[in-house]
């Protein structure tokens, strides 16, 4: 398998765990992301999260409130540097939050670095969500 087909496949998993997060269920980011004191998460509900440890309390927060999520990668490009790689697309979908529908439609930029399990996500950058800011805002 190419390189960049690994990552493809690393993709792949983030987003069925992204997919599994907006139904409830946080447990499957434990096996794609990295836990690294040092990744990070730029949300679209904006602020910045650092640290596995922190990342991993946020999707269990978002998933308590989550549910009948939908998304998917659209438009994505992948370059490979060594041990690095990144891609960036559009996230398209719906989740309802609290029982709030939002549609999901944001720039992503996602960073994978190899290590010995494998290719993890390191970073993942969203555009800010107006509506999920909105949402937040009237709760």
């Amino acid at each position: 398998m190419s390189t960049e087909n690994e990552v493809h496949k690393a993709s792949e998993q983030f987003y069925a765990a992204l997919n599994h997060l907006f139904n409830g269920n946080a447990s499957s980011m434990e096996g794609i992301w990295s836990k690294d004191s040092t990744i990070t998460v730029l949300q679209p509900i904006g602020g910045r999260t650092v640290g596995w440890d922190d990342i991993r309390e946020a999707y269990r927060d978002i998933a308590q409130i989550a549910e009948n999520g939908q998304v998917k990668l659209d438009d994505q490009i992948i370059q490979v540097i060594g041990d690095v790689a990144y891609e960036v697309g559009v996230e398209r979908g719906q989740a309802a939050f609290a029982g709030n529908q939002v549609t999901l439609d944001y720039r992503v930029t996602n960073i994978y670095r190899r290590e010995a399990g494998g290719w993890k996500i390191v970073h993942h950058h969203t555009d800010i969500s107006p509506a999920m800011i909105e949402f937040l805002n009237q709760t």
